[in-house]
């Protein structure tokens, strides 16, 4: 029976403006429905938060302004918020619809996963968490039901509404609690009730466990059980469970889900960071070992259901011995979310009296039995037409019509056949999946076992395998035209790096990691390393050496010399020697052109000629003109001798600062 039309909200307009269509899933802090925007006529998600929160301002107040802080989170990795609401004594979200599984739905569907598939998962997950947390938010509840796989192959991150704002206010959620779900649970979240960028990391680490090994890493019977082994007992090793796996992923595990935050990876970027350096150590054949093919079970982490899911918790910080109180539609009783009626699984209902045949009294016994003798021929003639009819419609319907057989995951030859031999023709559209063999059929319209005309056609669509493209081949290119290429390659620009090169000149793209020609799903991050051109080298000062010498010097040390075609005066530098040289500074790059500018010696200025001046007059002078004087006195009972001869002599050149001296008397 649908539940859902009992859902007071099914069918509401929600602040005018959201019309609610039907219920897709419930949570402990949440019910999420499929709704239409009625004035973008577009297909929404609304989450509308449970009414014993709702009632409570503080909590809404919260939800109001963490809903606005995950509003401003653009990614192509994350479930967008488009917008937050009330509505009488509702509160709920509006947000992206995106149709598609779940990583929950892939590990029930396949169990454990290839490597490169966690690993293709995994990035982008780590790419929403790390905008995320750049922008100063934490996502507290990292779990496979919030990373869904899109139909055009995407991977995204939901559950974005109640992201809490990092602050140094307060490390927790609503007073006295803590929000998330037991398996993926920090040690920090459960002790103190802190979440911090590290605890998103830890939950990315179990997740990263469990789509390795098909199974959580800590379980029990109750989550009281799980949480008593988060805090106490480390994550164990994927190889552990799953004989094979690489080394370096069981050390990416323990970095991710170490107990010590301290001991983590400070945020998300620099988890995906690692994760990136281990893809690149892995080969293809560890890449795409395929997994045993055991599916997980019932026991495996908290039950919850027949399908593995496990609700968000509300959990009392500091005191997990306490148990757990969990807001779920599968704590409730069956009576309570599924009412029996007869017919299901009891005794059948009670048959009420038939009005019109129960009158007949113990005093009229041959009227009673008239009245049935009169009516059986007529039953048995109606109900002889009636079986007829069937059967004719039956037959018809048998002549005319088939069943759509399964054809899913089958090749695409084989679906045709099983088609053809049913009398079905086939129609066939390729579509990329990550979860589907190539040529292997994801999807049939009609669906398997829907009732069709013979002569009909059903649409098959068959997996064109993964989506990947390649990196782009941006070496030597600027940096603005790499990002352009990766970008239209359907790849993300992650991060830049600088470093010297001496082979491609700065500015320029040294290379991507990954590197050109490597597959890639679309939006993954990739790594440009830009040139500062070459590295800088110890330069040697040849100032006042002779050009010779000093050509020699620069060249020894790698560099290019040439020579300013313009000597220069130098006051201190003998004509013929070097008087400067550029660059200077004590380093310069290696190979760069060191110019060397030579002196021609000091400037020469001519003396004036003061002979026949008194001696106060030829100082003053001599002095104007950047000489100094040394007057020499004959006479010295004379109080202002005339000069009568001077060395160097008037009208001579001379460097200025040169001394003069006079003979006066």
């Amino acid at each position: 029976m649908d539940t859902t039309l009992h859902d007071p909200l099914i069918g509401r307009e929600l602040d005018g403006r959201y019309r609610v269509e039907s219920r897709i899933a419930v949570g402990g802090m949440a019910t999420v429905y499929r709704g239409v925007d009625t004035r973008l006529d577009r297909a929404v998600a609304l989450k509308v938060m449970h009414p014993a929160l709702a009632a409570d301002p503080d909590f809404t107040a919260r939800f109001i302004r963490e809903a606005k802080a995950a509003a401003r989170l653009s990614h192509p990795n994350v479930v967008n918020v488009f917008d937050q609401g009330q509505d009488g004594g509702v509160a709920f979200l509006a947000m992206e619809y995106v149709p598609g599984w779940t990583v929950r739905d892939l590990l029930r569907d396949r169990g454990a996963l290839t490597v490169r598939t966690a690993l293709d998962v995994l990035e982008p997950v780590l790419a929403a968490l790390g905008a995320a947390h750049r922008a100063g938010l934490v996502h507290r509840d990292v779990k496979p039901e919030n990373v869904l796989l899109t139909d055009g192959g995407l991977v995204k991150v939901a559950d974005f509404g109640l992201v809490r704002a990092v602050s140094a206010e307060s490390s927790g959620t609503t007073t006295g609690q803590v929000l998330g779900t037991v398996s993926y649970l920090a040690p920090e979240q459960i002790e103190r009730g802190d979440a911090d960028p590290r605890s998103d990391v830890y939950a990315a680490g179990v997740l990263l466990y469990e789509m390795l090994t098909g199974a959580k890493p800590h379980t029990g019977g109750t989550p009281v059980q799980v949480i008593y082994r988060h805090l106490n007992e480390d994550v164990p090793a994927p190889s552990a469970s799953r004989r094979g796996l690489p080394r370096a992923l069981d050390a990416l595990t323990a970095a991710a889900t170490a107990r010590d935050a301290a001991r983590r990876p400070p945020d998300a970027v620099a988890l995906l960071a690692m994760v990136q350096r281990c893809r690149a150590q892995l080969t293809p054949a560890q890449l795409d070992a395929e997994p045993p093919r055991v599916l997980p079970g019932p026991g495996k982490g908290v039950s919850a259901g027949a399908s593995g899911a496990e609700p968000t918790t509300v959990l009392p910080a500091g005191a997990p011995a306490n148990g757990v109180e969990r807001t779920s539609v599968l704590d409730l009783p069956p009576e309570l979310v599924m009412p029996r009626h007869g017919g299901f699984d009891g005794e059948p209902p009670a048959a009420e009296p038939r009005r019109g045949f129960a009158a007949a009294g113990p005093g009229l016994p041959g009227a009673s039995a008239r009245r049935r003798s009169a009516w059986r021929p007529w039953v048995f003639g109606v109900t002889l037409a009636a079986i007829v009819v069937a059967g004719l419609t039956w037959g018809l319907s048998s002549a005319l019509y088939t069943t759509v057989p399964a054809v899913l995951r089958l090749p695409e030859a084989s679906a045709e056949r099983q088609l053809r031999s049913d009398g079905l023709a086939a129609s066939v559209q390729s579509q990329f999946s990550e979860t589907v063999p190539r040529g292997d059929v994801v999807s049939s319209s009609p669906g398997p076992g829907a009732r069709v005309r013979k002569d009909g056609t059903v649409a098959l669509v068959v997996s064109a395998g993964p989506e990947r493209h390649a990196v782009p081949d941006v070496a030597g290119t600027s940096l603005a035209e790499a990002k352009r290429a990766i970008t239209a390659a359907r790849l993300a620009v992650g991060t830049v790096r600088y470093a010297y090169s001496s082979d491609v000149r700065a500015g320029r793209v040294v290379g991507s990691s990954p590197g050109a020609g490597r597959s890639l799903a679309p939006n993954t991050p990739v790594t440009l390393t830009v040139s500062r051109g070459p590295a800088p080298v110890a330069l040697p000062s040849v100032v006042g050496l002779p050009v010779d010498q000093a050509q020699q010097q620069l060249t020894d040390a790698g560099f290019t010399v040439q020579v300013a075609p313009s000597p220069v005066y130098s006051d201190t530098v003998a004509a013929g020697d070097v008087a400067r040289q550029s660059p200077g500074g004590a380093t310069a790059p290696t190979g760069a052109t060191v110019t060397l500018t030579l002196s021609q010696g000091p400037q020469l200025f001519p003396v004036p000629d003061v002979t026949g001046e008194t001696a106060d007059q030829a100082t003053g002078t001599l002095e104007a003109a950047g000489f100094k004087v040394h007057v020499i006195t004959v006479n010295p009972l004379a109080d202002n001798p005339t000069v009568h001869e001077q060395s160097p002599g008037g009208g001579s050149d001379q460097p200025k600062g040169t001394k003069i001296s006079l003979l006066a008397y």
